[in-house]
Formats: C-alpha cells, structure tokens, sequence
C-alpha cells in the first residue's frame, strides 16, 4: 500500500510540542522553565489528588525490560492489558477498555472517530524509548479532555529537551538496546540533544524487531495444551500448504518490527514565552493477527492470511506558552494534527481472494488554556478544545495470483463520506487551606459532537438506510477533595461523571467477530454512554517509610453500548462469506453498574530494602431480564515486590499474578474471547521475575533478568495469544 508519507510530514512539520523539564543536571545545562504538565493540565502534587493515580517515572521506564509499551503499562501493576497479538496490547482501567478509556499523548487526544469498544493497538504506536513518564487517573473524567474518558485517562508523557544556561553549545547523547530471549528480539534506541541559552533541540530514533513468541512449556492442564502451535499454513509454489510445527510453543507468525522518530524543538523567545514543535512518527511492517490465524472451521485452520498493515502514527504540534500580567497568570495554546493508517488484510485457506479494508484518517485538532493563580490556596482554569475527524473507508478483493482487484466488498466503514466533530468548553478549580489539610477539586465541561456516516453501496448486506448521523450535546463534572485526619492519615472522596459519544466504529462499522461466530452490523439509533462514578479512598503516609492506599469505587453506567442479538431486515441471521451468521449490534443497555477495590502497599524496612504490591477486583454487570456480566472485567490481579540496593546494584524480584475467569463471568456476546480460552474460562496464573541491574559512574546502565522463571503456560484474560514463557533479559543504557 503507498504511503502519503512525503506531504503529510511537511504539513505536519509546519504545526509542530513540547514542553521542557525543570530538572538541573550537575553541569551547564537545566531545562526551559515552564510549568509541567500533568494529566490534570496544572502542577498537582499525587497526594493533594482525590482521584486513584498510578505513575511510571523516567527512572522505571529507563530500566524497564518490557518488550513493547503495552508490557511496560501491564508491569505497572494497576493496569491490565489484553492482547490478540503480539504487536499489541489494550489496557483496560476499572472494566473499561479501548474507546471507553482515553489516551493522551503530550496534551492531544489519540482517541480518534474509529477506536473501537473491542480490544486496540494503539497504545504501541508511543515507543517506550521516547516516553519520559506515564500518570494514570484511574476513574471516569471527563472534564478535561471530553469524550470516552469513562473508565479513567493514560497521560503518557515523552521526553523534552535540555536547555543551557550560559555561553556554550552543549551536546548530549545517549544508546541503549535490549534483548529479550523468549520474543527473539532486539530493541535499539539512540537519542541526541543540543542547546544553547534560547534553541533546545531533542531527535530520539528506536527500533524495535520482535521474533516469534515463545510461550511457557509448564501447562497447567489438559486443556490449556490446546494453545500448543502445531500447525500453520504457508504458501509454497502457490499453494497453501498446512506444516506442521516442529516447536509447539513457538507462536508462529506473530512477529512484528516497529520503528519510532521523535524531533522536538523548543525556542525560548524572552523570559515569559516559549515556542515549541514536536513531531513523532511511528510504523510497523505488517501485524500477524495471531488469534485469528488459530482459528479452525470443521477442524482445519479456516485462514492462511489474517494481518493488520503497516500501522502508521504521524503527530505534529505546535504549542504556544506565555506567562501573563493580566487576570490570568499564564496561557497556553496548541495547533496538532495527526495522520493514521490502518488495515486489515484476511485470506481464507486454500482461496487466491485476499480481502483488503484500508483506513486513513486526518485529524486536525486544538486545544486553549487560561490559568488564574489567585494564590497558594486558590487557581483555576478555562479552556476550549476540538477535534476534526475525516475518514476515508476502502475495500477490495485482491487476486494474490493475478493481482486483480474486485471493489464489491463491503468496507469495514461507510464507503462515502464520513466525519466526525468534537468541540468543548471546560473550567476547573483548585483549593488548598493554608495547613494543607483540606484539597478540594471541581470541575465541569459542556461538550458538542456531531457525526455523518454515508453509505454508498448498500446492496452487498441490503441496509435499510444510506447515511447515518448523530449531533449530541453532553455534560460532565467532577468534585472531589482530601482530608487530613492525622500528619500520616488521609481520606479522599470523589463523584465524577464522563461520557462516551457513539463515533464511527459504533455506529456503522460491519465486521465479523469471534472468529466467524456473528455479524456485527450498523446500529444508527445508539445514544452516548454515561458515567457517575464515586471513589472513597485512605492513605496512609508514615515518614517515607511506609504507605497504604486504599480505594473503592462505584461506577453506574447508563445508556452502556454492549454487543446483543440483533435483527437485519427482520432477520437474526444472514448470509456473510458464503455461511449463515447470527447478527448482532451495539446497543444501549440502560442499567449497568462496575465496582471494584484497588489496594497498594510500599513499605521501605531498612534505606536499601523495600516492599511493595498492589490488588485490584472488579465487578460488573448489566441488567436485561436477569444480569448479564458485562465484557472487559478482569480477573482480580496484582503484583508483589521486593527491591534491595547493594553499592551499585539493585536487585528486584517481583511476582505477578491473575485470578482464574470463570465461565459464568463471560459476557456471552462481547469481546470476552471465550474461544481462545478453555472451556470453563481463563484459569488463573502467577510469574515469578527476578532482576539485577548496575550503574557504572552514573554512564552506563546494564540491567540482566530473568521472567517467568518457572516456565509457566498461561495467557491473560480474553486474550488470543499466550504469554511469552522463560525470558532471559539483557538491557544496556549508555550516556556519553
């Protein structure tokens, strides 16, 4: 498929951000002073927050021997990810998922008109080489940044560049890579800044090739050995052969290699403003999806090809920031604009008809912001913000032999025009007493969307309808505060609310799901879904030595969209691929409720030995004639800890682990992924990890581990790929 690569960089270059770090270092250089930016759009401290948030600093990311970004989020411990291939991995917050949370790179939105309520990609297109920090708020919130924050936001951070402050031109760098034995895999990054006293420029390159995933031999049962990989088709002499797999635990065809630019610029203009221009880019080569491609029909594997394209991410920003001497204190705008392929490519056994459904999106977006700090105690906030979404929907059948296309297949989206808006009015304050003994936050946001779908050919599945369109105007708030019983005693509590439109994806997408199991079709009468959400949390804070959080939350959801029975032209079931398929749509389930615990532990026994872990439950379901279990509610899970520094080195074991997913806990028509389960659900699962890293003259950082010692065969819940099995690490980091 060719690329517009060429004139979307340019234009992408003329609207580029970053803002920089205050962080001196030991020499001539500190960073452009500016005001960070958290996940909340102004300096917060995590303990003045009412709301759960979990942190990946710079330090853990540097030392992280995660293969991919969707690992780094998962070793967190307060975020579950799922996967249906390698190349992959969706992050699900409080039993919500994919376009039900929300991710935010550098300020902007990823969320776009086609993130789908199923299981996403997405969040590996932000190489973990460019991400300086991760904050996650955990709850619906709306607020800030609009739509599908309904289960929580992942802020992600990248790295900035280092400004000097006296005469001189000075130039740092840095090379790293890692190998990881059970993916086969080397990941190589190399980053390089320069600065003088008003130009700061940072350029980091990754590359990251992944082999094919080996999982445990430790099986648990008879019937987790149906996730061996005995067999796999390959095309020889032009004809699809069946081979058998001479390493069953080798998961052919789910390598995938992904390669990463980041180019920042930041120009000081005087002491109260700052330009700067951030452009990233991201693209793999083709994504086996490797659950698909186990699948079986009659007893033989049904596909020979069954892949996502090149994956592609362009973002470029530019951001404006000037301290004020008015009313407010400071303002802060942005231009982005972001371009994004996607496509799928799916080829039946033994059939020369590769069936192709390509993607491309532009999105042009905005966002302004007015800080007023009236004094210690008080500040607050306005904005407005808006997105463009424009989608191009194609779809061909392709002769692999001949190379002839046939374009009567229908697209996975509208074949005409298809756009979607989104534009917000937001304000929020902040208050804090003079004792710092009580923290109040509260917000509110007014938000209008509006949507146009235009279906050209209806013939192929006989629509009763040719466009569909949606203007929807939403409200959401927040309220939230901490108190201080005692110096070391706290309690939060929060209510906020979110809000999801119905975008594209929801909408008029046509799809076939579960492995041929149901025909996903347009539903045009769908409504946004809504949140209320309450948190009560305790912390405990005892000398940096030892702290205890505890939160529960409940979450009523209305107007939820689940997957559900459905009729098409009075039918439930129809003819799709040449096999009669029960048809099923997105739907809005009225009652609906999710709560959970979510409890973390570090206790620091002596300087150099620490303790921690982490436990979240979830629960979840909707009401229909009885309850019905909601999809995406995972497994209760955590992780435990142990950190001990000798010298030089630090050694880390830790030991994470899932509950087992029952039967019963399934939703019999979502994403639950039953079929790449067992047949009573997902068993349970616990690794055991250990780690020694050492620096040398604060220069060199080499980190050797070893994952999943014990070899275990496991997979995570709804996922369609098993985990990688005994994994010897070898990470290098070198300043220079």
């Amino acid at each position: 498929m060719k690329s517009s690569l060429f004139p979307t960089g340019i234009l992408a270059l003329s609207c580029l951000t970053v803002t920089a770090r205050t962080v001196p270092t030991k020499d001539t250089v500190i960073v452009l002073e500016s005001a960070s930016v958290t996940a909340f759009k102004v300096p917060l401290r995590p303990d003045q927050s009412p709301y759960k948030i979990t942190t990946v600093d710079n330090k853990t990311i540097r030392t992280s021997s995660s293969a991919n970004n969707a690992y780094l989020l998962r070793d967190a411990g307060n975020v579950f990810v799922q996967q249906s291939q390698l190349g992959g991995g969706s992050p699900v917050i409080r039993g919500f998922e994919a376009s039900r949370i929300l991710l935010v790179v550098d300020g902007v939105r990823m969320n776009n008109a086609i993130y789908r309520t199923g299981h996403l990609q997405n969040i590996i297109t932000v190489d973990k080489n460019v991400i300086d920090n991760i904050q996650i708020i955990h709850g619906a919130n709306s607020t800030l940044y609009g739509t599908d924050a309904l289960g929580g936001i992942i802020d992600i951070q990248t790295e900035n560049p280092l400004q000097a402050v006296k005469t001189g031109s000075p130039f740092k760098a840095s090379l790293g890579t890692q190998y990881n034995a059970a993916f086969n895999s080397i990941n190589s990054y190399a980053k390089f800044n320069y600065g003088n006293q008003k130009l700061a420029g940072l350029t980091i390159v990754s590359f990251n090739k992944l082999g094919d995933l080996i999982q445990g031999s430790q099986y648990k049962n008879a019937e987790t050995e149906n996730w061996k990989r005995t067999q796999y088709i390959e095309r020889v002499n032009n004809e699809d052969v069946i081979r058998d797999n001479s390493n069953h635990n080798k998961q052919i065809y789910s390598a995938y290699n992904q390669f990463d630019l980041l180019q920042k610029l930041a120009w000081k203009q005087n002491v109260t403003t700052t330009h700067s221009l951030n452009f990233q880019y991201s693209t793999t080569n083709d994504i086996p999806r490797y659950d698909r491609l186990t699948d079986r029909r009659n007893g033989q594997l049904r596909w020979a090809e069954w892949y996502y394209g090149p994956q592609k991410r362009l973002l470029g920003i530019y951001k404006f920031e000037k301290d004020l001497s008015g009313f407010f204190n400071k303002f802060t705008a942005n231009l982005n604009y972001q371009h994004i392929e996607e496509s799928r490519f799916q080829r039946p056994f033994q059939n020369v008809k590769r069936q192709s459904r390509i993607e491309a999106l532009n999105i042009y977006g905005y966002n302004v912001d007015l800080v007023k700090h009236i004094n210690y105690n008080h500040k607050f906030q306005v904005g407005t913000d808006g997105q463009l979404n424009f989608l191009n929907s194609t779809a061909y059948y392709q002769n692999i032999e001949t190379g002839e296309r046939d374009y009567n297949l229908d697209s996975r989206y509208p074949d005409g025009d298809n756009r979607m808006y989104y534009f917000g009015v937001y304000g929020q304050y902040f208050h804090t007493n003079k004792q710092d003994k009580l923290n109040v936050h509260a917000g509110l946001r007014a938000n209008y969307s509006t949507l146009y779908s235009q279906f050209i050919n209806t013939s192929i599945l006989n629509l009763p309808f040719n466009e569909a369109r949606q203007n929807n105007l939403t409200y959401s708030g927040n309220l939230g505060a901490t108190y201080k019983l005692h110096k070391a005693h706290f309690v939060t509590g929060s209510v906020s609310t979110a809000f999801r439109v119905p975008n594209i994806d929801d909408l008029a997408k046509v799809f076939e799901s579960a492995g041929g199991v149901q025909l996903v079709v347009p539903n045009p009468d769908l409504r946004p879904e809504q949140a209320i959400n309450f948190d009560l949390g305790y912390r405990f804070i005892a000398n940096k030595k030892f702290r205890l959080e505890l939160n529960g939350f409940y979450t009523l959801f209305r107007n939820a969209i689940v997957l559900d029975k459905f009729t098409l032209n009075g039918q439930d079931s129809v003819t799709y691929a040449g096999e009669m398929t029960p048809v099923v749509a997105n739907q809005n389930k009225a009652k609906a409720f999710i709560y959970g615990l979510n409890a973390d532990v570090q206790y620091r026994i002596i300087n150099s030995l620490t303790l921690s872990g982490s436990l979240t439950y979830t629960y979840g379901r909707y009401k229909e004639d009885k309850l019905v279990p909601l999809d995406h509610i995972p497994p209760f899970y955590g992780m435990i800890a142990a950190s001990y520094d000798w010298k030089t080195f630090t050694f880390r074991s830790n030991v994470h682990f899932n509950g087992a997913k029952k039967l019963k806990d399934y939703n019999p028509f979502g994403e639950d992924n039953l079929t790449y389960a067992t047949k009573d659900g997902m068993p349970g699962w616990y690794t055991w990890n250990l780690y020694v890293s050492k620096t040398f003259r604060e220069q060199l950082d080499l980190i050797v581990g070893v994952e999943n010692i014990l070899d275990q065969n496991y997979r995570v819940f709804a996922s369609g790929i098993s985990a990688p099995g005994r994994n010897f690490i070898v990470k290098l980091n070198i300043r220079l």
